[in-house]
């Protein structure tokens, strides 16, 4: 008879805690906001495995941000811990050769609601004053759910009963657009203690140019490289020889903190365990071969006895033999691990906290694994882990978890994390192009910006960059992007002194639409029509010593702007004659990509709203192209989805229009002279014309 009860008393309390939850529909989200794009689910995964398959779909964990670089395949968080004895391990996912999927093995997380978004910035449409930086995500999981639906998640027999709640940070600054904070809050649902529990992030790193790479299968993720940097806790991945030259980057996940009964859990913090009795804090990290469930070293775990012992024990990184045959290339997973935590009672809740982080790999001459891999090719990924611990650490200096004398930098008794300090605003700035030339605008809100950390009003001036013809080819166009303007401030020891009498309007010029007063211009011209350039404005602080902070600059990916020079609406068609250029246009002209698919000769002169017909010497109609010059983006040519990035970051001068050599069925055309005909869809009137392609 008490059996029969306590069955009945476990089945109330299991039934009432499945109506506390529900599940929800699966969401996949990008985190956005700066130069790295990373995409993020509701079932705790990280990454788009299909980003391959479908370059045009979103990125997964790209960086620079359009360049086709990516960086992961998928990633999961992984808990694992003894439940009365038995080893448990909920997986977000595991090494699968199509990533997630509805009820597979290793995918035991399930959404308890679409992704919710938050900004710090006042301009967006998801400003909040509880938001922590300029994009938040909210996520909400759990692994409680052995089904999904109606479909039963394969080998989910024993969850653990967490639930997690998640939030991502990312920023737009220069000096931090490179990585995403994850930080999960992970919350024991369960009637019974967790014991000896490892928390971690397994992750399968892959470093290719999608825009590139012609490998299929296996052979796209049997290039890549590693190794684990332990003075940051960071497992990274690099492209040892799948796209040489076109990728040079470094895709990496971190080890941040982690707080646990009251305690900080971070290896510079071990004292306060040892003085109680406990293990002293441990990141463990590992690769293994994917899928290759054959028991050595370097093998895949198969179960979740196998996979605890992964979190359990990680590799032995002094082992110079191992650092050599990870920089060779491979198809390896990885799991970053922290424990163990003695025990998580019900209702406890453990905060663990990491970081996503993508950097440039500087050029060493080196081809493939350690010739490729050393620290000078590091030096930027060591760089970006340190923003990204400087941004977790906030106003913890010595990483302690403790408010020292001293690091209340806001004056409100708390230990605030996630903090950054701030550049100027961002200018507001329109861009007008024209014929060889193009023409800038900016407002002067930077110049009233007050520093939170240093609660000082410190702009100092404004930098103007710009790519050259031909670097949109390149991995990184903001990187490739050289200063050719400055001013600042004169009178002290910062920048070049030299005041903005020249660039400054004795009143602000206002735009049609447009509320805001634009009190700078500038015009650079020299510029080449057809060609895509990359213009970058930014404000800048003079820095502050007393705080040890460098000169910070404002967003360079909010303000990028790829600009296309040209001719402007024809007012005086068809007098002022329609054109074609290059004409004659020879195959593979110098701007063409190296596709048919990514050819293009340009129509100049066009009236702004007009429709182009191409025709062959015998009259056939093989394409008709309609022409809107205040929209016109280049959108659905194969140019500018490969090299133009977002359309909404590109920049046109209204009267000329792009064609891609195409007929509307899709078919190259061979080599002869074409007619075409412009007719003003306005007026009516009519340009008739004509143009060669040569081989």
């Amino acid at each position: 008879m008490k059996t029969f009860f306590l069955v009945l008393i476990l089945l109330f309390t299991f039934c009432s805690k499945k109506d506390t939850f529900a599940q929800a529909s699966f969401d996949r989200q990008v985190v956005d906001i700066g130069n790295i794009g990373l995409s993020i689910t509701n079932v705790g995964t990280m990454g788009r495995p299909d980003v391959r398959n479908n370059p045009q779909g979103g990125p997964s964990m790209e960086y620079p941000i359009g360049s086709g670089v990516e960086h992961l395949f998928e990633a999961g968080l992984w808990i694992g811990a003894l439940v009365e004895g038995q080893v448990a391990v909920s997986t977000a996912s595991v090494d699968n050769p199509v990533g997630y999927t509805t009820g597979g093995s290793g995918f035991e997380f399930t959404g308890l609601g679409p992704i919710q978004k938050r900004s710090s910035l006042s301009n967006s449409e998801n400003f909040s004053l509880d938001a922590v930086s300029h994009q938040d995500m909210l996520v909400s999981f759990t692994d409680e759910f052995t089904t999904v639906g109606n479909i039963p998640i394969s080998e989910h027999t024993l969850p653990l009963n967490a639930r997690v709640e998640l939030e991502t940070y990312a920023w737009n600054f220069s000096y931090a657009d490179y990585f995403v904070i994850f930080n999960y809050h992970i919350i024991n649902e369960s009637n019974v203690a967790w014991d000896s529990v490892y928390i971690g992030i397994w992750s399968d790193l892959i470093v290719r140019n999608i825009n590139v790479a012609t490998d299929a299968g296996a052979a796209f993720f049997n290039k890549g490289g590693g190794g684990f940097i332990d003075s940051f806790f960071s497992i990274y991945a690099f492209d040892v020889e799948g796209d040489p030259g076109l990728t040079n980057s470094y895709g990496a996940t971190q080890f941040l903190g982690m707080y646990w009964n009251d305690y900080f859990y971070h290896p510079s913090n071990q004292q306060p365990f040892i003085d109680d009795g406990l293990p002293a804090p441990e990141i463990k990290g590992n690769f293994w071969n994917f899928r290759a469930f054959d028991g050595t070293q370097l093998g895949a775990p198969a179960n979740d006895v196998e996979r605890y012992e992964k979190m359990r024990q990680g590799l032995d990184f002094s082992d110079q033999g191992l650092v050599e045959l990870l920089q060779s290339p491979g198809n390896r997973t990885q799991l970053l691990s922290a424990g163990p935590l003695v025990r998580v009672e019900p209702g406890d809740t453990v905060n663990f906290v990491t970081s996503f982080v993508a950097a440039r790999q500087l050029d060493t001459g080196g081809t493939t694994g350690p010739d490729k891999d050393t620290e000078f090719a590091r030096t930027r990924l060591i760089e970006n882990l340190g923003w990204a611990r400087r941004t977790y650490n906030g106003e913890d200096v010595n990483e302690n978890g403790v408010l020292d004398p001293g690091e209340d930098i806001n004056d409100n008794g708390v230990l605030d994390r996630f903090i950054l300090p701030e550049p100027p605003a961002t200018p507001i700035v329109h861009v007008v192009p024209g014929s060889q030339k193009v023409t800038f605008y900016w407002d002067q809100e930077a110049e009233f910006s007050i520093d939170p950390l240093s609660k000082k009003m410190d702009f100092e001036g404004y930098r103007v960059y710009r790519s050259n013809i031909g670097d949109d080819f390149g991995v990184d166009l903001l990187g490739e992007s050289k200063l050719i303007a400055q001013w600042d401030k004169p009178g002290n020891d910062v920048g070049f002194n030299n005041g903005f009498s020249s660039i400054r309007m004795d009143q602000p010029k206002y735009f049609e639409g447009d509320t805001t007063a634009y009190w700078y211009k500038f015009e650079v011209d020299g510029l080449l029509n057809g060609w895509q350039y990359m213009f970058i404005i930014t404000s800048f602080d003079e820095g502050d010593d007393e705080l040890g902070l460098p000169p910070l600059e404002s967003s360079f990916v909010e303000n990028s702007f790829r600009v296309t020079p040209g001719t402007k609406p024809n007012e005086d068609f068809p007098k002022r004659e329609v054109g074609v250029y290059p004409n004659p246009y020879r195959t593979n002209a110098a701007w063409d990509g190296s596709s048919s698919r990514t050819k293009k000769l340009y129509f100049y002169n066009l009236p702004a709203l007009c429709e182009i017909k191409i025709y062959t010497l015998s009259g056939d109609v093989i394409a008709v192209l309609n022409h809107e010059g205040d929209d016109y983006d280049g959108s659905g040519l194969g140019w500018y989805n490969n090299f133009g990035g977002q359309r909404s970051n590109r920049h046109f001068s209204g009267g000329e229009h792009a064609w891609d050599l195409l007929t509307d069925s899709r078919q190259s055309i061979s080599q002869g002279i074409y007619l075409y005909s412009v007719r003003d869809r306005e007026s009516g009137e009519i340009f008739r014309g004509k143009f060669t392609i040569l081989n």
